[in-house]
């Protein structure tokens, strides 16, 4: 079984870590993974000549960090996750929450169905209410239709669920219908087959209506394709340096109250959360722009935007976790299955559907959430921060080798983390 314990990971040279991962994740045969299985991370895992194939006017490459959040247990698995993204702290945070987390039991998440929602405007239509009812009528004949379409996504069990028609009378042309073809994607992402479905029926819906099928695009407002996870920390895990446990438990409920009734806060709120979803969004070559998305028109379904996760306390005084949010991701086609960066981040995890892999992510969100909330409410957000930021404003003043961390810590010790700073500490240790 993978263990997502590694002790003193942190401290350990590049080398150690990728020997550490390999040994920590075992296959299904109980035999520890191959250097070949991780072995893009070390180049980054597609050449320029591969990328030119994947996106137009190619001229190179552009690198992320790729970082392994520890500790975390989801539905009872221990899981080493992969995290891409630039930003200094958020691995840290998360597999520190993860680790106290694990004395509650970790993650518990859940998944709904992997519905996606194609969305065909019907425009030029004589009687709205009329195509309407129109459409309804012929349900049954559009659906089959739809479901006739991917033969192998029907193997699997996906295909068209249902059709819902909505009617917008006052938009800026007029009148007009939306066609809503709910559709059970299974393991892919969905945009693909979604659109193609869409396109297969608009000509049968025009027949029906009179009208004009204009846009018809699958939408990234994924409502249907929910992911969900609490955790439960027990308040005396809370506890640390001068704050009691009851201090920071009521410092994140305060703070979450916060983002529920102000956006402004809201949306540093949910960035956080985000800090954590993009990650491994990222890592597993799934589209992060179509989740970041997906959850800020979640965040606003009741009218007004608001936090995406809560906080509160259970009879027992411990801290209570839950996260919400559309999480539309694939293990099957784009650059999931193309980029072997992707590919490894995958097979490291273990995940054998989508749906698992949406549960993986809505968790490391609900941890990153927690990290930032528990660094607001008690020691500011900047003390953590500010000590991984210095490592990166001492390089960028040119510092290398022992004097990167020689630098920083100087800075730290003086609270100015700035570049100007560092320049005069490293030409003083030079």
């Amino acid at each position: 079984m993978t263990t997502s314990r590694i002790s003193g990971f942190y401290n350990m040279t590049l080398e150690e870590r990728r020997e550490k991962i390999l040994n920590a994740v075992k296959s299904p045969s109980g035999t520890p993974q191959t250097p070949p299985d991780l072995g893009a991370w070390t180049t980054g895992g597609i050449s320029a000549e591969a990328a030119d194939h994947m996106i137009e006017n190619v001229v190179g490459m552009h690198s992320l960090p790729l970082g392994i959040a520890l500790n975390f247990q989801v539905n009872g698995r221990d899981v080493l996750v992969p995290m891409t993204l630039e930003e200094p702290s958020v691995v840290a945070g998360a597999s520190f929450m993860a680790k106290l987390a694990r004395a509650g039991g970790g993650y518990q998440a859940t998944t709904t169905d992997p519905l996606m929602i194609g969305q065909m405007q019907v425009i030029n239509v004589t009687n709205l209410n009329e195509a309407k009812l129109k459409i309804y009528e012929k349900k049954a004949e559009l659906l089959a239709e739809a479901d006739s379409i991917d033969p192998i996504l029907k193997k699997f069990g996906g295909g068209a669920r249902d059709l819902e028609v909505r009617i917008f009378e006052d938009s800026p042309i007029g009148g007009f219908l939306v066609v809503h073809l709910i559709y059970d994607v299974r393991d892919a992402m969905g945009a693909n087959a979604v659109n193609t479905a869409c396109e297969r029926l608009a000509p049968k819906i025009e027949a029906i209506t009179g009208g004009k099928v204009h846009l018809r695009i699958l939408s990234n407002l994924a409502d249907r394709r929910i992911a969900r996870a609490r955790c439960t920390i027990p308040v005396k895990e809370l506890a640390f340096d001068n704050f009691s446990g009851e201090q920071v438990r009521d410092g994140i409920i305060a703070a979450y109250a916060f983002a529920a009734v102000d956006p402004y806060r809201a949306a540093t709120h949910n960035k956080g959360i985000m800090n954590g979803v993009d990650s491994v969004v990222i890592a597993t070559g799934n589209d992060w722009r179509a989740i970041e998305a997906g959850a800020h028109a979640y965040a606003v379904k009741n009218g007004h935007y608001t936090s995406l996760s809560t906080w509160g306390k259970d009879s027992e005084g411990n801290l209570v976790g839950t996260l919400e949010m559309p999480m539309a991701v694939g293990i099957v086609g784009g650059a999931t299955k193309v980029h072997p960066a992707a590919q490894a981040a995958v097979k490291l995890m273990g995940v054998k559907t989508a749906n698992e892999l949406a549960e993986i992510i809505v968790s490391v969100g609900l941890a990153q959430n927690m990290a930032a909330l528990r660094a607001l409410a008690t020691e500011g957000i900047q003390r953590g921060h500010m000590s991984l930021h210095a490592r990166q404003v001492a390089i960028a003043a040119g510092a290398t080798g022992d004097l990167v961390e020689k630098v920083a810590a100087q800075m730290v010790v003086e609270k100015v983390v700035r570049i100007d700073r560092a320049e005069e500490i490293l030409k003083g240790m030079k």
